[in-house]
Parts: structure tokens; sequence; C-alpha cells
């Protein structure tokens, strides 16, 4: 064959590749129930070109399409209507939330039964705590004898201790369900098995190090999750060991393996 016909289609097939390469965008972002405020695992996110992927127990998912694709989500049977990738912000997230109330999800979501439904328990018996804004005023409404009236909350309008104690129960009650959502998370069943230790060590080893509700939260996949059990149980049991000669712990299955990661 001609060199110069080779050279061509070497060079409109590099084109063509390319072409192919950047019109494949990420889309990624995470699934929330109707509220926005509880991810959902397990979702089916279906693109119109076949491809698909489901959300991870945090709600999030990572597919790679086409500019020209579509993508819906659906969940329990029902769909939502079809989204352009070439509509999508470019390199921001692509978050949603689904006509699904939380109390109406199965068990298996980012919280097990006895947390989820404890959480809201808590909140409904505590709604007006939860809802307090530091206002005094409510129920603004048209009179009915006509004209414009503002209902007032005297009692806290002129009652200032009133208001540091409903300041002081709401920091309480989210400090609250902060900490039994780390204790959920941070449970003796998932460190054990993730780190192989065993008590006392597997007590001290919770208690030290405890993760902060802010960095669980930041934590995008189980993975990282896990991962950051996995690298302070070593920096753990060397300290254990140089402390506890008589007591030191021997390399298990799951440390030995994460240190190979």
């Amino acid at each position: 064959m001609n060199p110069a016909k080779l050279l061509f289609l070497f060079v409109l097939s590099l084109a063509v590749t390319g072409g192919v390469v950047r019109a494949q965008v990420e889309v990624k972002g995470t699934v929330y129930d109707i509220s926005a405020q509880y991810p959902m695992r397990g979702v089916s996110v279906q693109a119109v070109s076949g491809k698909g992927t489901t959300t991870d127990s945090l709600g999030h998912y990572r597919i790679m399409l086409s500019v020209n694709d579509s993508v819906s989500f659906s969940y329990l049977g029902r769909a939502t209507s079809k989204t352009a990738i070439r509509d999508l912000p470019q390199g921001y997230p692509f978050d949603i939330s689904l006509h699904v109330a939380v109390d109406t999800l199965p068990t298996a979501t980012v919280w097990n039964r006895s947390y989820r439904l404890d959480s809201l328990e808590n909140r409904k018996e505590y709604q007006k705590a939860f809802d307090y804004n530091g206002s005094v005023l409510h129920n603004m409404k048209m009179s009915q004898r006509g004209g414009f009236g503002i209902g007032l909350d005297f009692d806290m309008l002129f009652n200032g201790k009133e208001n540091h104690r409903m300041e002081a129960l709401q920091s309480r009650l989210i400090w609250q369900e902060h900490d039994n959502y780390i204790d959920h998370r941070w449970s003796v069943a998932v460190v054990k098995r993730v780190t192989g230790l065993q008590p006392p060590a597997l007590d001290t080893f919770m208690r030290q190090y405890r993760p902060s509700y802010e960095f669980i939260q930041s934590c995008e996949t189980e993975y990282e999750f896990y991962k950051y059990i996995q690298e302070w149980a070593k920096f753990f049991v060397e300290d254990w060991n140089t402390a506890h000669k008589d007591a030191m712990i021997k390399p298990t299955a799951n440390s030995s393996s994460s240190s190979g990661q």
C-alpha cells in the first residue's frame, strides 16, 4: 500500500480514537431520598447506551459515559426521567433525590434498621428542638378580621433563658445523633473484622482511634473508611507490642493483607 495512504489512515485513526476518548466523561455523584438527607444504597444507574452501575453503601456512584448518552436512576421498579450527559455541569457531581421517603426504604441502607428507626423516632420526638433556629417570631399570618397580624411567643421573647435552653438542647441532640452514628459505623464487629484485633487490644484501639463524625462523612467510599482502620491498626500494633512484651499481638490475615496494599 502507498506509504502516503498508510500515513493518512494512521492519522485518521488517531483522530477518530482521540475523539472517542475525549467524548467520554466521568459522571459521579450521590443519590439521596426525597428529604435529600439520607444516601440510598442499591440504586440502579442506567445509561441509554446500556452501561450501568449501582450506588454503594454511601449512595455514591461513578460511571464513564459518552457526552451523547443519557442517564436515568431507578429504584424498586420506579425510574426517573433521562438526563442528557451534555447538559450536566462539567467538573461537578450530579447529585439527585429520588421520590422515596427514608421510612419506606428497605433495611439494606447506609444505616441498619435499628439505627435508622431510632434516629427517625428521636427526630420526631424532639422535632421542635431540631427545627429551632433561634427566632422568637412565629405564625406570621393574616388576621381573620382583616389586616396583617404577627403571632409572637412572648414567653420566648422576654425569657432569654428559654432561648439558651432550646439552643443547648438542640446542640446536645445533634451531638448525640452524631455520636450514635459514629457508634454505628465504628462498631466492634466492623473493627474486629477489618483488623483482626482481639480484646483487650481491640478495646484500647477503638478508644484511641475513634474517628470524628466529620471524618466518616468525608470518606467517599467504604474502602476509604476501612483503609483508615487498617492503616492505623498497623501503627497501633507496633506500639502495643512495644509496651506489652508479655501479650504481643501476632500478625493476622487481615493485617498482613492490608500491609501489602
